[in-house]
């Protein structure tokens, strides 16, 4: 029984860590792979650079997107922060 009375309070702070930490971290990952496979040609995205591109053509590890009508590069889907949503 002093075990755990003991014990209790460890089990406690790691159920609130895990509640609070790891989990909404897990959900957050999640989302972003979602939204990532989701991407597909025409769709506009905000690269971890902080530059607005618009995705060109969606490949397997690597997007190929357009700065202007004139300029095309490649960039890893880590590359991309997040879709850009107009706010018009």
């Amino acid at each position: 029984m002093e075990i755990l009375s003991q014990l209790l309070p460890f089990v406690f702070l790691i159920a609130i860590m895990y509640f609070v930490i790891i989990r909404p971290q897990q959900k957050e990952a999640k989302s972003r792979k979602e939204m990532i496979e989701a991407l597909k040609k025409g769709d506009k995205v905000v690269t971890a650079g902080g530059v607005i591109v618009v995705v060109h053509k969606v490949e397997e590890q690597f997007l190929s997107v357009k700065f202007n009508d004139d300029t095309i590069v490649k960039i890893t889907k880590d590359a991309v922060a997040r879709k850009y949503e107009d706010e018009a």
